[in-house]
């Protein structure tokens, strides 16, 4: 059972997120947020409503200027210079507080009158100051043409950090990014984990590791095929994205791709694999969490959100280099452990939906009773174009 705090209902609050166009990690947030305050609107740049839960669509949802352009769902990425620029159209209600998600624009969404602004960031905007040739690649005309619009997204992005009045991090790795970035201090609430529905099954596995995780570069499955076409033991990968056909042509024939499967389908996974494996780099990381929930170890890469959500030879293993060796070393140190699944499953629950509630709470108390931020630049106070 969930428990919300009492003082939630006695709020105005203005919610603000990114966009809408599927419900990954960031939408879980929201939709806490959406059932703690059943009254708030929700902000965002596009919307599409098929692909997002009742527990958000109910709420009112106001989009920017670009939800009016066709097939804007799946471009969206591409009008990345008119982020700024949308989000600033917005002209909210008077409210005591607002809660912006963000990991690009929504912490730039005009603040309501009367209201502190609390951001719960996933990161500074990645695309911006972190993995750039990840999501552009080293295409040299195209780097040439993107570093001036890169570098006012940065320049927007840092002065626009400095009219919120308080942060809080999905993580202390994030926390170290807000601090380098943006100049700021910042709490760390990790985000919510449902460690009521993640758990163990019955005991032992079904002789394969599992991936669970977005196909696109970044996330590094490129490392662990390679690794396991070449090692020969099962592996099964869940999840979709622009890499597949890629994935799938350097694959041997111990690598079997599942595509996208449900809560339920990935969830008889977790609690039939042998371990997990996690080999990207993440800011937090929610299926290692859930993996855990379900009592099994994970082998992750051992920089960023996993170095705190696995515990090195506790709940799973660090590797720390991203080489097919370094991963199998890691994999078979892994197997040979004898592990603990009630004592992995105990570390889980303190991700669990309830911390994150209780952790978040205490920042928005905090938010409201500090004085209002008072250094936001003059400039951003006028209007702003593209």
């Amino acid at each position: 059972m969930i428990h919300f705090p009492p003082a939630w209902s006695t709020w105005r609050v203005a919610l603000a997120h990114d966009w809408l166009t599927g419900m990954r990690g960031g939408e879980r947030v929201l939709e806490l947020l959406c059932d703690g305050f059943p009254d708030a609107p929700v902000h965002t740049l596009i919307h599409k409503p098929e692909t997002i839960s009742a527990r958000i669509n109910r709420h009112p949802i106001h989009t920017s200027p670009l939800q009016s352009i066709p097939r804007i769902d799946q471009i969206y990425r591409y009008f990345l210079p008119f982020h700024p620029w949308a989000i600033s159209r917005f002209q909210p209600k008077p409210a005591d507080l607002l809660i912006s998600t963000s990991h690009c624009v929504a912490k730039g969404m005009p603040r309501p009158d009367g209201a502190r602004h609390l951001c719960y960031c996933f990161t500074p905007m990645r695309y911006a100051w972190t993995f750039y040739r990840e999501y552009f690649g080293d295409n040299p005309v195209k780097a040439a043409l993107l570093k001036p619009v890169l570098r006012r997204l940065r320049r927007w992005d840092y002065e626009h950090a400095q009219g919120v009045d308080r942060f809080v991090a999905i993580s202390r790795h994030i926390q170290k990014r807000i601090s380098d970035f943006y100049g700021r201090d910042s709490d760390v609430v990790y985000p919510p984990v449902d460690t009521d529905r993640c758990t163990p099954g019955p005991a032992g596995y079904e002789g394969f590791d599992l991936i669970v995780s977005a196909l696109v570069p970044y996330k590094r499955v490129d490392l662990a095929v390679d690794a396991y076409t070449q090692h020969g033991y099962p592996l099964v990968v869940v999840g979709a994205g622009t890499a597949l056909p890629t994935l799938q042509a350097r694959a041997g024939a111990n690598v079997r791709f599942l595509g996208w499967q449900s809560d339920e389908e990935i969830l008889t996974l977790y609690r039939s694999c042998r371990m997990l494996i996690f080999p990207g780099e993440e800011d937090f990381g929610i299926v290692p969490v859930e993996a855990q929930a379900c009592g099994k170890p994970v082998v992750a890469y051992g920089v960023g959100g996993a170095t705190e959500t696995v515990l090195d030879g506790e709940t799973g293993i660090h590797f720390d280099t991203q080489t097919p060796a370094a991963l199998l070393d890691a994999v078979e140190r892994c197997a040979q452990q004898d592990w603990d699944a009630a004592h992995i499953r105990r570390h889980a629950e303190s991700f669990s939906i309830q911390a994150f509630i209780d952790g978040l709470n205490q920042s928005i108390q905090a938010c409201l009773d500090q004085p209002a931020t008072d250094t936001m630049p003059e400039m951003l106070r006028q209007e702003e174009t593209p």
